[in-house]
């Protein structure tokens, strides 16, 4: 990247060239002070080899390329990577460069906590006392072992681990706790959470992430059709090149009347300009070489206590059977106790699909936000009915097929996902959707619950992964701790390991 001062440099050579009339339109304002601050940040590319040398293998190119462009512009950017091309990953290894800057904050949305939580412990083996998870109330599900703090708790609480995951909702709550504390290193996972300048959380989020020496913004959906929705992440990275909404608004936006931006102007310029000085972004079809043809990764949705308490006494009650059980030595009375556990653990399936309901429609304002085709599975009716309701109500166009579909309807709704670029979604039961169709205009699928048998979710897989695919797929299983996830998991997870990457 040049100084902007090359321009002027450029100038006076070509005008003293003898016979040359030339006209150089200034740069604008706002672009003049983008390039002068990206050029004054400090390269730490010097860096990169901290990466541990166990994270820095698993790395694909393009990801190594983007911790590069993290460090080559000071570690205050926006990694823009389409949806299932690892930012997470990158955040984590731009993080473990910085290793003398630590501790870290992590804000992201509410159903990726404890998520975001898991990748840090199995991607840097970071002990699970040293992982701080702020929750909104006591309970919920934390079998990994991870330090809870309730936000709800009168009295001061103590941000003091190594890293800290947070929700953008309790920003606003604890906003002089994060000032005082001073993070040196903050990634905001889904940044376009921050694009409306009036939000509680965005006002909240905007003075923390400023005063941050790094800040890693993560977003698959950076708008840039509607930049006005960029304006408050850029003024994170950048709060003196972008402090006047107007100067922005009036460049990108088509001007507006009273403070309104809803338009678009200088798209490219803009473009451009976010590339060269805070943005990297790829998108699948540019990195296709270097993807696996499909991969699996686990997300842990965070449950609170009310969805919590009943499935915790079933799990009392199971093992209160195995004990007896194991004493018992009539084979009447084990039969017995063998019926019962088969009920409680149905229960368990049953009442943890319930439970997931929240989280998973949480979980999915992510995904509609990608505006990407996807296959969403599960089993139980109440999870069906749940997906298919909120998309409907969110004006995702969508098709369902389950086992009241009839096979006669079923093609031709394979048809229409296959055909319409606007229906975005296939709410599908596993069993009836599993089996049997073509869907391969999705490269995004996503398991909402999981069935016993491993041989139904490869089924299931495959309706995107099949002939006619030709964009790597991506497989997100959706699991709760302290549920029957845990159960149906282990007796998985062996399977699909010796079929393809788990991670």
């Amino acid at each position: 990247m040049f100084p902007p001062t090359s321009l002027s440099i450029a100038e006076e050579v070509l005008h003293a060239v003898p016979g040359l009339v030339v006209e150089v339109q200034k740069l604008d304002p706002l672009v003049q002070r983008a390039f002068a601050a990206a050029v004054a940040a400090k390269d730490l590319r010097g860096l990169y080899d901290k990466i541990p040398t166990d994270v820095e293998s698993k790395l694909m190119p393009f990801q190594r390329d983007g911790v590069r462009f993290a460090l080559q512009h000071g570690g205050r950017v926006l990694i823009a990577d389409e949806m299932g091309l690892g930012k997470t990953l990158q955040a984590i290894a731009v993080a473990s460069c910085l290793h003398d800057a630590w501790p870290v904050l992590v804000i992201s949305p509410s159903s990726l906590r404890l998520h975001w939580a898991s990748m840090i412990q199995q991607w840097l083996n970071i002990p699970t006392e040293d992982i701080l998870v702020v929750l909104p109330q006591t309970g919920g599900s934390n079998k990994a072992g991870f330090r809870l703090v309730y936000s709800n708790t009168k009295g001061d609480f103590h941000l003091d681990g190594v890293f800290n995951v947070i929700s953008y909702d309790v920003v606003p709550k604890i906003q002089s706790t994060l000032l005082d504390l001073d993070f040196k290193i903050i990634i905001a996972d889904e940044s376009h959470f921050l694009k409306n300048g009036q939000a509680k959380r965005t006002i909240a989020s905007l003075p923390v992430l400023q005063k941050a020496q790094f800040v890693v913004l993560l977003s698959g959906t950076p708008a840039l059709s509607r930049p006005i929705e960029l304006f408050t992440q850029l003024q994170a990275l950048y709060p003196t090149v972008y402090n006047n909404v107007n100067e922005y608004g009036n460049r990108y936006c088509k001007g507006g009347y009273f403070g309104l931006y809803q338009g678009a102007s200088n798209h490219e310029e803009l473009h451009n300009l976010m590339k060269a000085t805070v943005m990297i972004r790829r998108l699948k079809k540019d990195v296709l070489s270097e993807l696996p043809v499909k991969r699996r990764q686990q997300v842990f949705l965070d449950l609170s206590e009310k969805e919590m308490k009943h499935i915790r006494a079933l799990f009392r009650e199971l093992e209160t059977v195995k004990i007896k059980m194991q004493s018992c030595d009539s084979q009447e009375m084990i039969d017995s106790l063998k019926f019962n556990q088969k009920n409680i653990i149905n229960k368990i399936y049953n009442d943890s699909a319930e439970a997931k309901i929240p989280a998973v429609l949480d979980y999915l304002a992510t995904v509609i936000e990608a505006d990407c085709k996807f296959l969403i599975f599960a089993h139980h009716q109440p999870m069906i009915d749940a997906i298919h309701q909120h998309l409907l109500k969110k004006k995702v166009k969508c098709i369902r097929i389950d086992g009241q579909t009839p096979v006669v309807v079923r093609q031709n709704l394979v048809m229409d996902f296959q055909n319409k670029d606007d229906i975005k979604a296939a709410v599908l039961s596993i069993k009836a959707g599993g089996v049997g169709l073509t869907l391969t205009a999705a490269s995004t699928v996503i398991f909402a619950e999981l069935s016993w048998t491993p041989g139904d979710i490869i089924q299931a897989e495959d309706r995107a992964h099949r002939i006619g695919q030709v964009s790597s797929v991506n497989i997100y299983y959706l699991l709760a701790n302290d549920t029957v996830d845990d159960i149906i998991w282990d007796v998985v997870q062996g399977k699909l390991e010796n079929l393809g990457q788990v991670c």
